[in-house]
């Protein structure tokens, strides 16, 4: 099983989802990207990470989509549904695999916002980890 998360930039959501999965599931390939990744992890995500005693699993910076072969992917987790749309443009033979969660871009959130889009990001790898 191959799990690809994406998100715009690879910097808050997407690694944090990788990070928090690979702890959960060793036996499964869990990946991130971004559609326009950023230069740098987020600060954010790096000390959520480090309070779920996840960091060792981040990612040493972000990538983007393009540098992955999307068909090698069983999932691909988009985190708002225009990165659906940019997937598809991109390969749609990957349609099938591809499920969106509707999470909004902690970015320009106060820290106590973003905080909560990291815990239900925590949420849904926790349900995920179990159905897969």
């Amino acid at each position: 099983m191959k799990v690809l998360f994406v998100c715009a930039g690879n910097a808050f959501r997407s690694p944090l989802a990788e990070a928090l999965l690979k702890k959960l599931r060793e036996d499964i390939e869990v990946d991130s990207a971004g559609i326009h990744p950023a230069s740098r992890i987020a600060g954010a995500t790096k000390k959520f990470l480090d309070r779920e005693s996840a960091l060792k699993n981040v990612k040493p910076r972000p990538e983007g989509i393009d540098s992955k072969n999307l068909e090698d992917y069983d999932l691909i987790i988009v985190m708002e549904s225009w990165q659906r749309q940019a997937i598809i443009r991109l390969n749609p033979k990957v349609r099938d695999r591809i499920k969106v969660w509707d999470i909004p871009d902690p970015y320009y959130l106060p820290p106590e916002e973003a905080n909560r889009v990291f815990e239900t990001i925590k949420v849904k790898v926790e349900e995920l980890a179990k159905q897969i």
